[in-house]
């Protein structure tokens, strides 16, 4: 079982995934709870916005779309809507759908040779993750942790307004808010280069919704999402390994396998749970 670790390729390419899928795995049960789960494919289709335009004008690879992300992260940020008729996704979404649009237009007008190299920006493999690109995002990922432990109960305050429907009651700037969005869009500009748009979004999404499922204690959401997205980690990346797979899509593969063990948990806790009644 454990031969896997010998291969050259397979403990960068964990630890890449471990240390993406804790962070984003934690930030994705704020996403959730607070009902923003399309930011994650706005900010990256912003990031893959700056990709496009760096490779048009043939420079700052990774400085523009870093630039752009926090630029979409920090516009998130401002949105507070009061109309009960519309919600936050829905502006998101237009963000999203707009940086689609300028990404395909840019694309279209990129020198082949540019877009191959952004195309390898864009989707980026595990397997392939250089040693400067896995310190950096353990420097950043770590930044970012120790900022929301050090204001955990801040944080969560503000996301439990949200899922409580007293969001309205921020303000047009709050500094926790602001300082949530800057995490998402660092942590997502960072994960995609070696991760892809797709299993960022999983492992923002997949282990938060499949930990509610399986507990209603706030803080075990917390510890089941982190584990969830350790165990799709690792077995995602052996069956790549084993079958000559992709390593990001069998992650998002393996990590999709546990959200559907999830809801059978929960649908036979439910079932039993009537038949004792």
């Amino acid at each position: 079982m454990f031969e896997i670790f010998h291969q050259p390729l397979f403990l960068p390419a964990l630890e890449g995934a471990i240390v993406t899928g804790i962070l984003l795995s934690y930030l994705g049960v704020h996403v959730v709870g607070r009902g923003i789960v399309f930011v994650d494919l706005a900010l990256g289709q912003i990031s893959s916005l700056g990709v496009a335009f760096a490779a048009f004008i043939g420079s700052g690879l990774t400085s523009i779309p870093l630039v752009f992300t926090l630029a979409g992260a920090i516009l998130m940020s401002f949105i507070n809507i009061r109309d009960k008729r519309l919600k936050q996704e829905a502006i998101i979404g237009i963000l999203y759908a707009f940086s689609s649009a300028l990404t395909v237009l840019l694309i279209s007008k990129t020198p082949n040779n540019d877009a191959d190299a952004m195309g390898e920006v864009l989707f980026g493999s595990l397997f392939s993750i250089s040693p400067e690109k896995l310190n950096t995002l353990i420097i950043i990922f770590s930044s970012i942790a120790v900022l929301h432990i050090l204001f955990f109960k801040r944080f969560y305050s503000l996301t439990e307004s949200f899922e409580n429907g007293e969001n309205h009651l921020i303000g047009i700037f709050n500094i926790w808010n602001f300082l949530f969005y800057i995490s998402i869009g660092l942590a997502i500009v960072f994960a995609v280069k070696s991760n892809g748009v797709i299993p960022v979004f999983s492992f923002l999404i997949i282990p938060a919704v499949s930990a509610i499922m399986l507990t209603k204690n706030k803080y075990l959401v917390i510890v089941f999402a982190i584990l969830i997205s350790i165990l799709g980690s690792y077995f995602g990346l052996t069956l790549a390994l084993k079958k000559d797979f992709t390593g990001g899509p069998s992650i998002v593969a393996t990590l999709s396998g546990i959200f559907i063990l999830a809801s059978i948990y929960k649908i036979l806790g439910s079932v039993f749970t009537r038949k004792s009644h």
